[in-house]
């Protein structure tokens, strides 16, 4: 039975700051609380689950910020999650719906800590818990941000090729002086990294359909790998309308897909061939296999996304949920590689194996997540707590 819930707003000692069309992604200064993870403990009859998700607003999509996060936990999820049991994770996820709803990345949070929680209770990987290990070892993907000057965009792509043998890399588009600079970067960044690398461009909602569909047809040229959320959210009629004259080019909903009843929609409107998955925009774990199990009867692919950056905990998450799914159901690689000590390390889990090799890394087989956070890091890095119950 849960009889008490932690909550820890963590410290990035190395801030990050990414640029893409609709807004900016920054972990802000030391010891601001906004865009700061959020770590998570929930306490049952012995058994501690741990997650951590870093709520990436402001200056990005999704709505949740730091603050709010906390907020959600704290007076409205935590309390009515007190007295319930670990594994009654649909009454839980039903009661988060009547209490409060919406609010992904605060439910995210909680959702992932009690798959922890329960893989530990069971002494068991979180992936056993997800459909069994279908995939041990899994391929990752690289997010190149925008830049005004391409030679720093060429940097990042050929750091990650080189330093950390990636073979997939994403980058971003939609840049302000419009869809043909977006073919430059693309030719100047395969020149640079050759023809074996998978790349795909991601303008974050910043084309409009005829931009898309140009822009598609002029980047095929250079091996376009595919295309991730090119046109507003709502627009499900211009993703289909992309998808159709893609001659073959992927494209895939990022920023269309928050909801299982988006699924449902993005499936009927046979708008997309990949739907990516990002955890805190979802609500975590449990709402993941739901939209997995829709993907599979509409045989629509499903991408792992989220950046996790500077967080194991989170990478974690994403990996298992990555490595419950067959090999033919995924599409691409998974996006979590800046948990995995590529960016800077993750300040509370100072010893870990578990970090990118070949450009790939393999899933955590310990209890749980099988991440171990060292309390004395945590206590350090620390700069608000709450407790409930």
């Amino acid at each position: 039975m849960i009889d008490r819930i932690e909550l820890f707003v963590t410290e990035l000692p190395v801030r990050l700051k990414r640029i893409f069309s609709s807004g900016s992604y920054d972990t802000g200064p030391p010891k601001q609380l906004l865009s700061k993870p959020v770590l998570v403990k929930i306490h049952a009859d012995g058994v501690v689950g741990c997650a951590q998700i870093r709520p990436i607003s402001p200056g990005h999509f999704v709505a949740d910020t730091t603050h709010s996060v906390v907020a959600a936990i704290v007076e409205i999820y935590g309390p009515g999650m007190l007295g319930k049991q670990l594994f009654d994770i649909e009454s839980i996820n039903e009661a988060f719906d009547a209490r409060l709803a919406n609010n992904p990345a605060a439910r995210a949070v909680l959702d992932i800590a009690l798959y922890d929680a329960m893989g530990k209770a069971l002494n068991v990987p979180v992936h056993n818990l997800l459909g069994g290990c279908c995939q041990p070892r899994i391929p990752l993907e690289w997010s190149v941000s925008l830049a005004d000057d391409i030679s720093t965009m060429i940097a990042e792509a050929t750091r990650a090729v080189d330093e950390f043998g990636i073979k997939v890399l994403c980058i971003k588009a939609a840049d302000r002086r419009g869809w043909r600079q977006d073919v430059r970067n693309f030719e100047a960044i395969r020149r640079a990294v050759g023809d074996e690398v998978v790349i795909g461009v991601d303008p974050n909602t910043g084309w409009t359909v005829s931009d898309a569909i140009s822009a598609v047809r002029a980047l095929s040229k250079f091996g376009l790998g595919y295309v991730e959320q090119p046109v507003a959210r709502r627009d499900l009629k211009g993703l289909a309308a992309i998808r159709r004259e893609a001659a073959g080019v992927p494209v895939m909903a990022d920023e269309s897909l928050f909801t299982l009843q988006d699924a449902y929609a993005l499936a009927e409107a046979r708008a997309v061939d990949a739907f990516c998955i990002k955890l805190y925009k979802i609500g975590g774990l449990t709402t993941a296999k739901k939209i997995a199990a829709v993907a599979e009867a509409a045989n629509i692919q499903l991408n792992c996304g989220g950046l996790a950056v500077q967080s194991q905990l989170e990478a974690a998450a994403g990996a298992h949920f990555y490595a419950s799914t067959p090999l033919k159901r995924m599409f691409g690689a998974g996006e979590f590689l800046f948990g995995l000590n590529t960016t800077a390390p993750d300040p509370l889990v100072p010893e870990t194996t578990f970090i990118v090799r070949d450009g790939h890394v393999d899933v955590p087989t310990g209890p749980g997540l099988g991440i171990v956070v060292d309390e004395s890091a945590l206590k350090k890095n620390t700069l608000k707590r709450e407790s409930i119950g």
